[in-house]
């Protein structure tokens, strides 16, 4: 019966047409194949982010003639154009839906990765990977989307496995650039050249995972984003869910009212031709999910995305509860960020026999855990959540949990600094469990903060964990000229603890909140 949830066509939520279950293996089904693409779109999308790091350590360094510092430099110019973009990618998802900002960061960031083997100094470099950070803001629109695509349920797995996967970039380049590289070096061209002619791979995988989730994907489960309005309300009203309190069924009480396009006759009933239109598209639904009348108006009133406004922005961004997940989040993704950038050479400083292959190899572990460990997250979140009854504060406490284990055992690592191979693995293998879920249980609950503005909340949360990455590598750069790693991890694992503790108070969604529960 579980099984058959991986590819059977899921139960779906009769108003916003959300799906309750996620159907991974079966893309013919639409909720499959959005699945697909958001998790596989940002895969693609981290990987060419990441597409430097796996041959810095050695090759392009001694290619460029860069100083540690400079190395170091770059790895935080690269996560400062992602934080921009995260930022204003949130807004711009509310504004034109979430399918076009992803094909459209994907495509514009192809652009300097393409240019990316015209580097040849330091300053090159440091340019470089700045545009090439664009492709990190695809995290916001992924999340977005999939947030879109499946209901309160489950959306807190379906976030982690989108994210989760696509995170696995961060460990899949560290396997592909080196063996690309090495490939060309064996065909007989020098460093210089093969590093260089590498960046051709991510390049075109990017370009034509852009294209295809504009050609094979839709916007949302009714369509068109500009008719999401629309579409619930004439939901409503197939459902004899709609009151009668307004000209529009009295479903919307945010700014921006969800039935601006809507059409509507004298009788507070939707014009024939829609209703003919919408009774047609009705064979072509998965059979609907039970729910009572008050919870499709609560849907339809609170949790149909707005159009984003200046002063909505600001509003939300200053909530207590998107600062919670911006504090928590800075603190799980921007650490990871921070660690994939170094992991290689700290491997290489407490290993120096593995040399770069061997040193990127096992590096590449701590990206794909995320396969797993970020999924996990999620997944344990949601179990939470519907076994305490639908309570939110059973996902708010898990992601305090995870935090402040992660924030202990970078302390531990840290100060051990092991230079054992196997003990070092097991610590970095521990530590990433929790470090990585604490990720997937955040993007667990924000669906449900302030569920009519997800994209502005999910892209000041991903912006701050872009932040987090910059603050953390500042601190690994600072730690005797970026070589003291293990002083690093100490230091981090401190801040993380506090921060996740300082605003633990904040009830998980605003008092009197419409929807997300």
């Amino acid at each position: 019966m579980w099984l058959s949830y991986l590819w059977a066509a899921p139960e779906i939520n009769p108003i916003n047409r959300k799906a309750r279950s996620i159907p991974v293996l079966n893309v013919f089904n639409v909720y499959g194949r959005v699945f697909f693409f958001a998790w596989f779109g940002f895969m693609v999308a981290f990987w060419a982010w990441y597409t430097f790091p796996p041959l810095l350590t050695h090759t392009i360094t001694a290619n460029l003639h860069l100083t540690s510092a400079e190395v170091a430099n770059s790895n935080i110019v690269s996560l400062c154009a992602t934080l921009f973009i995260r930022f204003i990618a949130g807004p711009l998802c509310d504004r034109f839906g979430p399918r076009w900002v992803f094909a459209g960061v994907l495509l514009i960031g192809a652009i300097p990765l393409g240019l990316a083997p015209l580097v040849h100094d330091a300053q090159g470099l440091y340019i470089s990977r700045f545009f090439i950070g664009i492709l990190g803001g695809s995290f916001v629109p992924c999340l977005v989307w999939s947030t879109g695509f499946f209901d309160k349920n489950i959306v807190g797995t379906a976030n982690a496995l989108t994210g989760g996967w696509g995170n696995a970039g961060g460990g899949i380049t560290y396997f592909i650039m080196p063996a690309v590289f090495d490939s060309f070096k064996a065909r007989g061209y020098t460093d210089g050249v093969s590093w260089r002619l590498t960046f051709i791979v991510p390049l075109i995988v990017t370009i034509a995972t852009g294209v295809a989730m504009l050609v094979f994907c839709p916007d949302t489960p009714t369509g068109k984003w500009s008719d999401r309005h629309l579409h619930a309300e004439q939901n409503l009203v197939s459902h004899g869910a709609a009151t009668t309190t307004s000209p529009v069924g009295g479903v919307v009480d945010v700014p921006g009212g969800i039935a601006d396009k809507a059409s509507f006759d004298g009788r507070n009933t939707v014009v024939e031709s829609e209703k003919d239109k919408e009774s047609q598209d009705h064979a072509s639904w998965d059979h609907e999910a039970a729910i009572s009348k008050e919870e499709m108006r609560e849907t339809a009133r609170g949790e149909v995305i707005q159009k984003p406004t200046w002063g909505m922005v600001l509003g939300l961004t200053v909530s207590p509860q998107t600062l919670f997940h911006i504090a928590t989040y800075m603190c799980s993704f921007g650490c990871e960020l921070a660690i994939n950038a170094i992991l290689s050479a700290y491997y290489v400083k407490n290993f120096p026999s593995l040399g770069q292959a061997n040193a990127a190899n096992w590096a590449a572990m701590f990206g794909f855990l995320n396969f797993v460990t970020r999924p996990l997250g999620g997944a344990i979140s949601d179990l939470l959540y519907n076994l305490m009854g639908r309570n939110l504060w059973a996902k708010k406490i898990w992601i305090l949990f995870c935090g402040c284990i992660t924030g202990i055992l970078l302390i531990i690592i840290g100060k051990v600094d092991p230079h054992h191979l196997p003990t070092f693995n097991g610590l970095i293998a521990l530590m990433a469990i929790f470090l990585e879920a604490g990720n997937g249980a955040n993007f667990s609950l924000i669906p449900h903060v302030h569920p009519h503005a997800n994209g502005i909340v999910s892209g000041t949360t991903g912006a701050g964990g872009n932040l987090g990455g910059v603050v953390f590598a500042i601190i690994f750069r600072f730690m005797d000229s970026g070589k003291n790693y293990a002083k690093g991890f100490w230091v981090i694992g401190i801040l993380m603890i506090g921060l996740n503790i300082i605003l633990c108070w904040v009830a998980p969604i605003p008092k009197g909140q419409i929807g997300g529960h």
